[in-house]
């Protein structure tokens, strides 16, 4: 999935340097607080708290805190067959003899957070919710082959197929996160995303919702008495700052506990801290950038210069990705091997990538009609001048930075591209309606390789529940990712993929820039355990802080809100 995306105040933006106390309504018992106070500092704020509505990345990281899955996929990422999963609502499962069902016992401990007992329902229901086109859910077309579900029992859910297919039980568990149906069975399913439900939701797991100060915090906190054990610390809070410079500071004051990831002077700032570590992980992160091949006026008619695959592939020409690499990142990212990372299984570094060719990229635009007859180093072709806009988020440094870089390359090869910086939200407005040229994207992968078939497969453009923002299409690269979706020999499987990722070079679809070494900062007291490559804050309710370090809002009861800096 498409997923994404980063203001001078204390901690929290909270404008009250001072702690809220207040009771926090429905907590359960079990403990009174005294185990810690996670704090993230991150640049860009949650989009919804719905599970079947969140495309950006806080709000995953947050509802993966709130909502459990039927089950959890294995840590290799293997995600073929049935190994190495883990019991999550579900406490076991079974396969029907023709492996076109898979029945799901429920635990029977498992709670929503008002209290009410999770049932088969309410996965019947959140697979319908999923399903149905007037949610406009993300995954819906990653649930093409969930025909239905039936409920023998009020604890049994049996999942329906279609087909059987290689990654049957990683799609279904890994896009379903359980809703409540005796809460959401009421709510228009086309208006979803302004329910109340979506900006302040009743959960299942490990920690419960607090409050959300959109642009400032969301809080959430322990579930107590939760089925699957009390979480190892008493809250965590997303701390959003307009300022992503400033963020480092934060972490080094101890006003915000971890940076998800680090890089150039801040990294050099919080290495050299007292308080701080720096933690490298792996990731599926990458950057890259998306050409529109559609119009952004009229999204059936091809864009007037994008829209012709020569002549994108002459900009990939133009393109240095090393040096781009380099200057923004210095060591700390690889170069971009595709529309995959280095951490899925289908991943080939060896996967041809254009060649930065200066000479070949302004032959290619010459015989193509483009050419610089008034000499004002801008091409032109029947009237029409090579000039495109490139929109950028303005939460992304990494980004911004690459864009500039970018437009000067371009430039080298007869190309004026104007770059346009948008604060996220009207970024995400922009790309989701196709109002762009290109963009400098990123993008956190799923661990699917099958992935890939969401963001360019011809039938997943926005209009159709898709991330394939850029309207590529090419029935060849489909029938290849297809096959590659229904292979359960892993050989033949990554083949395929490969072969689909290479025809998405070729096209020229994106220019893939970039993957991170990931290296977040954390404070010295609390251990995060190993992270995760499926996402470091999947194990958020196992991290743990250290008693003999343990700071002023560590201690507070879970009654109490950190509202402001003097929590610390």
């Amino acid at each position: 999935m498409a997923l994404l995306p980063l203001r001078p105040r204390r901690i929290l933006a909270a404008g009250v340097a001072a702690l809220t106390l207040s009771a926090c309504s429905g907590e359960r018992a079990g403990g009174d607080g005294g185990r810690g106070t996670v704090i993230i500092a991150t640049g860009a704020d949650a989009d919804y708290l719905l599970p079947p509505v969140v495309q950006q990345l806080v709000g995953k990281q947050v509802v993966d805190q709130l909502f459990e899955p039927l089950a959890a996929p294995p840590s290799t990422m293997n995600t073929i067959g049935d190994t190495g999963y883990e019991p999550r609502l579900a406490s076991r499962w079974s396969w029907g003899s023709d492996s076109l069902s898979i029945a799901f016992t429920l635990d029977s401990r498992a709670r929503w957070h008002d209290g009410r007992a999770v049932t088969s329902r309410d996965v019947q229901f959140t697979v319908a919710l999923l399903k149905d086109t007037l949610v406009a859910s993300p995954v819906r077309g990653a649930l093409a082959d969930v025909d239905s579900v039936t409920t023998p029992d009020s604890l049994t859910a049996v999942v329906w197929f279609a087909r059987r297919s290689p990654e049957q039980l990683f799609t279904l568990v890994y896009n379903v996160l359980v809703v409540p149906e005796h809460l959401l069975a009421s709510a228009p399913r086309d208006k979803l995303r302004e329910s109340a439900f979506a900006r302040a939701p009743v959960g299942n797991g490990r920690f419960r919702f607090r409050r959300w100060e959109h642009g400032k915090v969301i809080e959430l906190v322990a579930d107590t008495a939760n089925f699957r054990g009390r979480p190892s610390i008493d809250r965590v809070m997303w701390s959003i700052s307009p300022d992503p410079t400033s963020m480092w500071a934060r972490l080094v004051n101890e006003e915000a506990d971890v940076i998800e990831m680090l890089r150039g002077e801040p990294l050099a700032k919080v290495a050299a801290s007292t308080t701080t570590r720096l933690v490298p992980y792996q990731g599926l992160d990458y950057g890259f950038v998306t050409f529109n091949t559609r119009a952004p006026s009229n999204r059936r008619q091809p864009h007037p210069v994008l829209g012709d695959a020569a002549v994108r592939r002459a900009l990939a020409l133009g393109v240095d990705r090393q040096a781009v690499v380099r200057n923004v990142f210095d060591t700390l990212a690889y170069l971009g091997i595709g529309p995959v990372v280095r951490a899925q299984w289908t991943a080939d570094t060896a996967i041809a990538m254009p060649p930065h060719d200066v000479a070949a990229a302004r032959a290619l635009l010459d015989s193509l009609g483009w050419r610089d007859a008034d000499g004002n180093g801008v091409r032109e072709k029947g009237g029409r001048p090579l000039t495109f806009g490139l929109i950028v988020p303005t939460s992304s440094a990494p980004r911004r930075q690459a864009a500039v870089l970018l437009q000067a390359q371009w430039k080298a090869i007869g190309a004026a591209v104007t770059i346009e910086e948008l604060e996220f939200g009207a970024f995400i407005e922009r790309i989701t309606s196709g109002r762009f040229d290109a963009m400098v994207n990123g993008s956190h992968a799923d661990p699917s390789p099958a992935d890939v078939r969401m963001l360019y497969g011809s039938d997943r453009t926005p209009d159709r529940q898709g991330g394939n923002y850029g309207g590529y299409a090419s029935a060849a690269v489909d029938a290849t990712m297809d096959s590659a979706a229904v292979e359960f020999d892993a050989g033949r499987a990554k083949a395929l993929y490969q072969r689909a990722y290479a025809g998405i070079i070729g096209d020229a679809a994106a220019i893939f820039l970039y993957e991170p070494r990931l290296v977040a900062g954390i404070n010295n007291r609390i251990d995060p355990g190993t992270l995760p490559a499926m996402g470091w804050w999947t194990r958020l309710g196992d991290w743990k802080v250290d008693p003999a370090r343990r700071i002023a809002r560590d201690l507070l009861p879970l009654t109490a809100s950190v509202a402001g800096d003097s929590a610390k």
